[in-house]
């Protein structure tokens, strides 16, 4: 079954230029084959470049705890050296009833 997800991701660096597109390869590299879909916010303070992205769709991950399992193992070393926070939700479908699941 399918899983509502959002995941909130900071990645952070040098300025460089550039930030938003080489983020947005990072996560189109990373979810190649899942729907989801995201917004990048890029900002540039200090001499620092910080993109906040919001991910989100639908994926067969049940968990979050299978979410950061599949993200470590398939996360390029740029990814880790750029991410300085995240967030994630994962909602699994639940069967019967939408607010019990029991019914």
């Amino acid at each position: 079954m399918n899983s509502e997800t959002y995941l909130d991701f900071c990645f952070v660096r040098e300025k460089a230029g550039d930030f938003a597109v080489e983020i947005d390869r990072l996560l189109t590299e990373l979810f190649k084959d899942i729907r989801l879909n995201w917004y990048l916010d890029e900002k540039t303070e200090d001499g620092i470049e910080i993109v906040v992205a919001e991910v989100k769709g639908m994926s067969r991950w049940q968990s979050e705890e299978e979410t950061i399992e599949f993200i470590e193992e398939h996360a390029d070393e740029e990814f880790w050296q750029y991410l300085q926070g995240y967030q994630m939700n994962v909602y699994p479908a639940k069967r019967g009833c939408g607010s019990c699941g029991t019914y």
